[in-house]
């Protein structure tokens, strides 16, 4: 009669770990294969069945080009699960490389950049691609902004379409747009103190000249015999024309630095500019100013009076308009200038004089002088509907609590 030893139900420990070393050799040679382009297909566990994911383009020499890159090269399942990755992209993030493949790519973003960028890769399937900045949050805690360009790859066997990444350091690009906007800050204010000059040159030299011509000029007039009336008819022309003279070289003296603007504030210079618009043009102008407790910075005040001017600039040259409505706000911490007008209107995107290269850079300037006091500009314009400007500021802490003190103090009703 025999005996059935019983099977002892713990192995040895040595054996586990001889089984334990054999797993990580066999995981650390499919990882080597996988980067050294030997592996055309990855088998993952999925939720219902395995899933296969093929790495097209696996052959070396496209490894090698992808290697080579100075970007970060991804592809990505649409869970955000990395299937590879180059070693830019790992120095980039500063983690090994054998840490980052199979991993999730969501780690590296933020929460906001993983909603911005989540339809996105939703939408990637059938189009052409599209690009995002974003931060990527490294593994040792530091950030970096980079430009994420996103593409569908081939659809694999199991109808699974990876998405490919690539990921280029926007460091030094932001580092020299940073550079270009104090450059271009500088030469504005340059450009202002310029300005500030010559309409001083104007107001107290040429001015000044032209009226005492226009003096002599009446007392030439005058002293006319009335019987010569073919010199003093002359005489009342040249008269006319000098006024006409001293008037003009005012106007464009306060338009070179508005005294207005200086003396009485911001809502004083918005008023002075838009009469004298409608003055000269016949447009109607209609304002509505919200009321101004303290003044704004001084740069903020400029930079709104400006994109007035070359708004207002721009309906007579182009809207063809007959009526424009200027709206001054204060929603929140901020300041919103909201310029209409009912002309024939634009498209913002395809604009004739940008695509002839002449000019086209009155919509730059305007972008540029709210991006100097940290303000947005948006432009709505279709065809035949008139256009709308907006641009809103944000007002520095002190000026909100000044404005708060001052409402308190102010008698109600």
């Amino acid at each position: 009669m025999k005996i059935a030893r019983q099977k002892n139900p713990f192995r040895p420990p040595h054996r586990e770990l001889a089984e334990l070393r054999a797993r990580v050799a066999e995981t650390d040679d499919t990882l080597r294969a996988i980067r050294n382009g030997e592996v055309d297909a990855v088998m993952g566990a999925g939720r219902k069945k395995p899933q296969v994911f093929t790495l097209d383009g696996a052959e070396h020499a496209y490894r090698v080009l992808i290697e080579s890159m100075n970007e970060g090269a991804l592809t990505i399942t649409a869970d955000k699960t990395i299937l590879y990755a180059n070693q830019c992209f790992a120095r980039m993030v500063k983690c090994p490389l054998e840490q980052v493949m199979g991993g999730s790519f969501r780690r590296f973003l933020s929460a906001e950049d993983r909603a911005t960028l989540r339809p996105l890769l939703k939408q990637a399937a059938g189009k052409s691609g599209s690009k995002i900045q974003v931060v990527l949050n490294a593994g040792d805690g530091s950030q970096m902004p980079v430009q994420i360009s996103i593409r569908p790859l081939a659809k694999n066997v199991v109808n699974h379409e990876p998405i490919g990444l690539v990921v280029t350091d926007m460091t030094a690009a932001r580092h020299s747009e940073e550079l270009l906007r104090d450059l271009t800050h500088r030469v504005v204010q340059v450009q202002e103190a310029e300005r500030g000059r010559l309409a001083l040159e104007l107001h107290d030299t040429i001015t000044q000249m032209l009226c005492g011509v226009l003096v002599r000029s009446q007392t030439l007039v005058n002293k006319l015999p009335a019987r010569n009336k073919p010199a003093k008819q002359e005489a009342k022309i040249l008269h006319e024309i000098i006024r006409r003279t001293v008037e003009e070289v005012e106007r464009i003296s306060r338009n070179l630095r508005p005294s207005v603007l200086d003396h009485l504030g911001l809502v004083a210079g918005l008023h002075d500019t838009s009469t004298e618009f409608a003055d000269r043009t016949g447009v109607s102008v209609k304002m509505v100013c919200v009321r101004l407790i303290v003044r704004l910075p001084a740069d903020t005040e400029l930079a709104l009076y400006r994109i007035l001017q070359e708004t207002l600039q721009n309906v007579e040259k182009h809207a063809r308009a007959r009526h424009v409505t200027v709206n001054l706000t204060k929603p929140g911490g901020f300041v919103q200038l909201t310029i209409n007008d009912d002309g024939i209107g634009f498209d913002p995107d395809h604009h004739p004089a940008r695509q002839k290269g002449k000019g086209g850079f009155g919509l730059l300037g305007m972008r540029e002088r709210a991006a100097f006091v940290g303000g947005i500009l948006k432009v709505k314009s279709t065809r035949r509907t008139g256009t709308e400007i907006e641009i809103r500021i944000p007002l520095p802490p002190s000026v909100t609590a000044a404005k708060n003190v001052a409402r308190k103090l102010l008698p109600k009703g």
